[in-house]
């Protein structure tokens, strides 16, 4: 068998065709399917490459480990300029992994919105989820319903700050009045992964609650989302 390399030279990086056989996740994910790879291995293909000392494999070890629990919704949240501070990650493996983490989020998003109608909260967290859950920042949403509680749009209404968005009620009422909405549904994150709504939420959805009746529509819900949880203000009775 092939022995596993363990340092090069200082002029050598190690490629994936000089890793030991059991360690070349390409041919393994040939050989055996995608769901056969771990995280690290998976990651390790985007990767490319290791350092002088590292096989890619080794180094994605190395960076999940330096993650909570190696959570990969932790790696989500990075920006290209954080992942370049992981030792063995330059810009152009920075840029290859955020690409990949956005088509994985878009992929789950477009999954979720194929199912239209919307009949509980978990539906729109389902949706909102791919959109809010990762972002270091808060933003506000607006998800836009049929009579039949089909969705016929979702629209980002404001970006803000790591504790705080603005959001003016003119433009919600107005995207409701173009799209013909029955009903609205209001999103926005939290970053700091609390559930609890603060005043200003409770206050907003009141005020978008009273304005949005005098356009004879509704606004059904108001959902805090996180990365891996949400609150529903009607199912807390809120609303």
């Amino acid at each position: 068998m092939q022995q596993k390399y363990t340092c090069v030279d200082n002029y050598t990086k190690l490629s994936i065709k000089d890793w030991a056989e059991e360690d070349r996740p390409r041919e393994k994910l040939l050989a055996k399917g995608e769901r056969a790879l771990s995280d690290a291995e998976l990651l390790a293909i985007l990767i490319g490459s290791g350092s002088r000392t590292q096989s890619a494999v080794e180094l994605s070890r190395d960076i999940l480990k330096q993650l909570a629990n190696n959570d990969l919704n932790e790696l989500g949240k990075k920006s290209i300029n954080q992942l370049m501070d992981f030792k063995g990650i330059g810009e152009a493996k920075a840029i290859t992994i955020v690409a990949a983490l956005e088509l994985g989020r878009r992929r789950r998003a477009a999954e979720a919105t194929i199912r239209t109608q919307i009949s509980s909260s978990r539906d729109v967290f389902e949706m909102m989820q791919p959109v809010l859950g990762d972002l270091p920042h808060e933003e506000f949403w607006i998800v836009l319903l049929n009579r039949a509680n089909k969705v016929i749009g979702k629209e980002a209404i404001s970006k803000g700050g790591v504790t705080a968005t603005v959001v003016e009620i003119k433009p919600v009422l107005k995207r409701m009045i173009e799209t013909y909405a029955s009903g609205v549904i209001l999103c926005h994150n939290h970053p700091s992964g609390s559930l609890q709504p603060s005043s200003a939420d409770i206050q907003l959805t009141k005020r978008l609650s009273d304005a949005a009746k005098i356009i004879e529509t509704n606004v059904l819900d108001h959902l805090i989302v996180t990365d891996t949880s949400y609150y529903s203000f009607a199912d807390e009775g809120m609303m």
